[in-house]
């Protein structure tokens, strides 16, 4: 199943994907218009959505928005992937010994076709195609092996970075990852069992048509559910918590190929969809 937030004439509503058509779904009792507020009854809820015979749109007739705009925690983890851990260290950047978390601070989440500001303030704006994973429920010390089962599902993120001030200006990655704009996602939430297995996913990202970075997510040095259960450890997990689980190599940090005003970003993961933001300078 397949479910978005979009915006029509009707306001911001909540639908179901079906071949370019979506549904609105916000009618059905107990759904509504926000995504995190029912993924707790998800399971519950999916043979009603299912059912659902509400408005339906074109998807071009309609504004796509982040499936969860409101997430508690938008957590992403560094140099998880081998190939780009190597360009990393080629950079003069150590490759971590355990796994790097970081925060994303939840006022960058943007649509999946938002525009995307350079800052006034950086020549350095680069671009990571990820993963990204949606948390389903309540949890806390989970083991690796029950850990997909607290997933509801995923979504394509581009977790645009600020490198001047992700390595320099602050001692934490925490500024450089959380410019306002620098959070879409989407298009849709792809819920897990549409999935057959997220550890096995073609990746690609390409700016103004041109292949930058490409990979699987079985590159990935600690995979989904080893990152669910070092994370839950520290804290709990809430219902809408995303997690951007790392990148591909092929960024521009390592060769300052970086973004410019009027590049379109196009990120897209096998089976989820594709999200497209083009840069523009920050008003």
């Amino acid at each position: 199943m397949r479910i978005a937030r979009f915006r029509s004439a009707d306001g911001i509503r909540l639908g179901r994907i079906d071949d370019g058509i979506i549904t609105d779904i916000s009618d059905v009792p107990g759904v509504g218009t926000s995504l995190r507020a029912i993924l707790p009854e998800l399971a519950s809820l999916r043979e009603t959505i299912e059912a659902a015979h509400g408005k339906c749109h074109e998807l071009a007739e309609v504004i796509l928005e982040p499936p969860v705009d409101d997430p508690q925690k938008y957590l992403g983890i560094g140099m998880n992937y081998a190939a780009h851990a190597e360009e990393a260290r080629a950079a003069g950047i150590p490759i971590p010994t355990s796994q790097m978390w970081f925060n994303k601070q939840v006022s960058c989440v943007v649509g999946p076709y938002a525009d995307i500001h350079k800052p006034r303030i950086s020549d350095k704006l680069d671009y990571e195609v990820e993963l990204g994973v949606v948390i389903g429920r309540r949890c806390r010390h989970v083991a690796v092996e029950d850990a997909r089962s607290v997933i509801a599902g995923y979504l394509v993120t581009n977790d645009f970075s600020v490198r001047d001030w992700l390595q320099q200006k602050s001692p934490t990655f925490t500024l450089g990852k959380s410019f306002d704009t620098h959070g879409p996602m989407g298009p849709w939430l792809t819920t897990d069992d549409e999935i057959d297995d997220p550890l096995s996913l073609q990746m690609q990202l390409s700016v103004n048509g041109e292949v930058r970075q490409q990979g699987t997510t079985d590159d990935m040095i600690y995979d989904i559910y080893e990152q669910i259960a070092y994370l839950s450890q520290v804290m709990t997990l809430m219902p809408g918590d995303v997690l951007a689980t790392g990148t591909p190599s092929g960024i521009g940090a390592p060769t300052g190929n970086f973004l410019r005003v009027g590049d379109v970003v196009r990120a897209e993961i096998e089976g989820l969809g594709v999200i497209e933001n083009r840069v523009i300078a920050e008003p």
